[in-house]
């Protein structure tokens, strides 16, 4: 079947928005998640309550939590991506003494599932399980570069709108397609940046391995730790491979 990308529906992204807000603060109101998702209570309310009569959600005194109903969706138990890269992420903290975090991702957003967090008192700290946008941070890109063209420039002309911007993003991405490695230097934050390379088994991209800090501090031993996610990568691939 041909790859197409998927536009925005409000009623679907509704729907799924209060199915991750409830997941990350159960026992959130209706009026919390009204706000949670700018949107009129009178509409969330029916989205509500249809979900929590198909079993999506469970409702007690005005509360909601998920429902048992999203067990059905679930496949059986998949490798797990953090786990196999998290013996690289704590390599990778303790040579730079920078943060190192394990993404996937998800739709058409970025998700770090895992870090380890630089020790020091200044410090890049991953927002984990929340959704980023895939372009520009470093491990977004490496999603882009290895999607296919179709599906990759739809994403592109829908964050980018400058038509020189654009071409510059799309020879940007056959780089790191080419290089396996990505790099973001300030461009989603002036003070932070990072590199990234691509978990890959049989060609897929199965997760992204990044390390970022403070721009000053970590832009001098970009490559050098473009070198060393070379390994982290490839022994989480390994770790994978083995988990199947």
């Amino acid at each position: 079947m041909p790859e197409t990308h998927a536009k925005a529906h409000r009623t679907v992204s509704r729907v799924t928005d209060i199915l991750e807000t409830v997941a990350q603060r159960p026992g959130v109101r209706m009026h919390e998640l009204a706000t949670a998702l700018d949107a009129p209570k009178s509409s969330v309310f029916g989205l509500v309550k249809g979900l929590v009569s198909s079993g999506y959600l469970i409702e007690d005194q005005g509360l909601y939590q998920l429902g048992p109903a999203l067990g059905n969706l679930l496949p059986l138990p998949a490798p797990d991506v953090a786990a196999a890269a998290g013996p690289g992420l704590e390599a990778l903290r303790d040579a730079f003494d920078e943060t190192a975090m394990v993404g996937i991702a998800v739709g058409d957003s970025l998700v770090y599932l895992a870090a380890a967090e630089s020790r020091q008192l200044i410090r890049y700290s991953a927002p984990i399980r929340t959704r980023r946008p895939l372009y520009p941070p470093s491990a977004g890109k490496v999603v882009l570069a290895f999607r296919s063209p179709r599906r990759r420039d739809a994403y592109l002309e829908t964050a980018i709108t400058d038509q020189q911007e654009l071409g510059s993003a799309r020879d940007e991405l056959a780089t790191v397609r080419s290089e396996g490695v990505a790099f973001n230097r300030g461009e989603t934050l002036p003070d932070v940046s990072a590199a990234a390379r691509p978990i890959l088994t049989n060609g897929e991209v199965r997760g992204v391995i990044a390390v970022a800090g403070p721009t000053a501090r970590i832009t001098p031993r970009l490559p050098e730790i473009a070198d060393a996610l070379s390994g982290a990568t490839a022994e989480a691939a390994k770790r994978l491979g083995l988990q199947r």
